[in-house]
């Protein structure tokens, strides 16, 4: 079982650095499929996050494709946002948990189509905006085990006018923030599987590595296209335990 969920880690952390996602997006149908209740693969996805978020963003940051200044808000209100995620795992249903999770992604999926590719357009600044748009985020992405990357990352790139690349860096640095808020948040209701999500989280480390390092040799049509491939894959996983 160690094995597999350090191999499980590596291929996460490789999806969570080339995409930018804190990795519960992919880990948690992966452990549902493996046995695991949903409720019992948030709280491990969200240990994994911690390790994966922090380091991908350290590697971003280094690289130069992070700009903190004002994004830094999103982080804050997805900071404050989490921290309610422990009574909505309480409080509602694993199927209901189930279904919010596949409708994050079809909206991730729809506002990546119908999303412009920016040029001309200048970002949108306002950290009020921000603040609320993370806080939004962060209570719904804890609640069903992702780090809100899914979502943060098509609302920069639809609405705010961001790049890809930049609004891939910002949203890994977001669930920095949302994932640490979901950690107390969930172990305070006792949700959080420390030792298999150690496990993985250190695991991840290294495919976060190579994950951003493609990513930043990625030309930014075909990442925004990939990303897609990868919500439909993950929508598809969902659906088919759903039914």
């Amino acid at each position: 079982m160690i094995i597999e969920l350090a191999v499980i880690g590596i291929f996460v952390g490789f999806i969570s650095g080339f995409f930018g996602i804190g990795g519960g997006t992919i880990l948690v149908p992966i452990l549902m499929y493996m046995g695991f209740d949903i409720k019992d693969a948030i709280g491990i996805s969200i240990v994994q996050m911690v390790f994966s978020s922090i380091y991908g963003s350290y590697l971003n940051f280094q690289k130069g494709s992070l700009h903190i200044s004002s994004t830094i808000f999103f982080g804050i209100g997805g900071f404050v946002g989490g921290l309610g995620s422990g009574y909505m795992v309480k409080t509602l249903s694993s199927q209901t948990l189930t279904i919010a999770l596949l409708l994050v992604v079809i909206f991730a999926i729809y506002k990546f189509f119908v999303a412009n590719d920016n040029h001309g357009k200048s970002e949108i600044e306002n950290r009020g905006l921000f603040f609320v748009i993370g806080s939004g985020i962060g209570l719904i992405a804890m609640s069903v085990g992702i780090g809100g990357s899914l979502l943060l990352t098509p609302i920069m790139v639809g609405f705010l006018h961001f790049g890809i690349k930049k609004a891939v860096s910002a949203a890994l640095f977001f669930v920095v923030f949302s994932s640490l808020s979901g950690l107390i948040s969930l172990s305070y209701f006792g949700y959080v599987d420390y030792y298999h999500g150690v496990i993985i989280g250190i695991s991840s480390l290294l495919g976060v590595y190579f994950g951003i390092s493609v990513a930043h040799k990625t030309d930014p049509k075909r990442h925004k296209s990939l990303i897609l491939v990868l919500n439909f894959i993950i929508m598809g996983l969902i659906a088919n335990k759903l039914i």
